[in-house]
């Protein structure tokens, strides 16, 4: 008869009550290419189910379809535990990270490629998304200096732009982000607006790539366009990019397309005793 824990049938333990003891070696092997992320946690996630690990491949590695990620032994129960944590920590954090990766690559030096839909996920996911966005070569931060960012809903509650910025001034020795839509009066009277009242990034946040053009005209005929950085976001896709590098934009925040990156394929197999 299985065994009950918590109320649950655990048939796991009735299955190998046999061979409860014995020792098994256990491969992850990558089904595609990609970059690896996630290699600490799955380390760190063995040591606390007691397994032993014989071998796992760096962060950050590129691999190959056929490689071996990792390898380890373990119980028949260690080895049903780590089939349902460890590929877990891997397969989609390596997704997020080659994603990321060829957004870098298809930027080249600019646009800077940014990804700041961490935000937006659950708290127990937000430092391996993080961690995989910097493993591809990308940032989770709008700029790597200490900075203050006001967004829409900050503007709209401290009465608009200027006024935002002028509370904004308290922070000294930070960069001053200001997410614009266009609320009042469109994108390029908004940017020209910050810039003068010193903003040091002007987010556009429309997704509208006519918005970077007309942004970047208005910002070069008042001569502001030299105090600003122009970072830019809404719906990018991979196919944008070839496009937006050849634009007057500094930043590309690109979300779903990162975070929501398939699974970076694995598996585990069982090798031998």
């Amino acid at each position: 008869m299985a065994i009950r824990t918590n109320g649950f049938l655990d048939v796991r333990k009735e299955l190998f009550r046999g061979i409860a003891e014995k020792l098994f070696t256990v491969h992850i092997i990558a089904d595609q290419e990609g970059v690896l992320s996630g290699s600490e946690d799955v380390a760190r996630e063995a040591e606390r189910l007691g397994i032993f690990l014989l071998k796992m491949v760096g962060e950050g590695a590129w691999v190959h379809e056929g490689d071996i990620l990792a390898a380890f032994r373990g119980t028949p129960n260690q080895v049903a535990a780590a089939e349902e944590s460890l590929l877990g920590f891997l397969a989609k954090t390596s997704g997020i990270a080659t994603a990321t990766r060829a957004f870098v690559e298809l930027a080249g030096e600019k646009p800077r490629i940014v990804c700041g839909a961490w935000k937006k996920m659950p708290p127990a996911l937000k430092n391996a998304i993080r961690m995989a966005v910097l493993t591809g070569g990308g940032h989770f931060r709008i700029t790597s200096e200490p900075f203050v960012y006001l967004d829409k809903n900050y503007v709209r509650m401290l009465g608009g732009i200027r006024k935002s910025l002028q509370a904004a001034s308290a922070f000294k020795g930070r960069v001053k982000v200001i997410q614009i839509k266009g609320d009042r009066g469109g994108v390029a009277l908004e940017a020209c607006e910050a810039a003068y009242y010193g903003a040091g990034i002007v987010f556009i946040d429309t997704g509208r790539k006519e918005d970077i053009r007309l942004t970047s005209e208005a910002l070069q005929s008042s001569g502001l366009r030299e105090k600003v950085r122009v970072a830019f976001a809404g719906n990018v896709r991979y196919e944008d990019v070839a496009e937006l590098k050849h634009m007057d934009v500094d930043i590309l925040d690109v979300g779903r397309a990162i975070v929501d990156a398939p699974l970076l394929d694995m598996r585990m197999e069982v090798v031998g005793p």
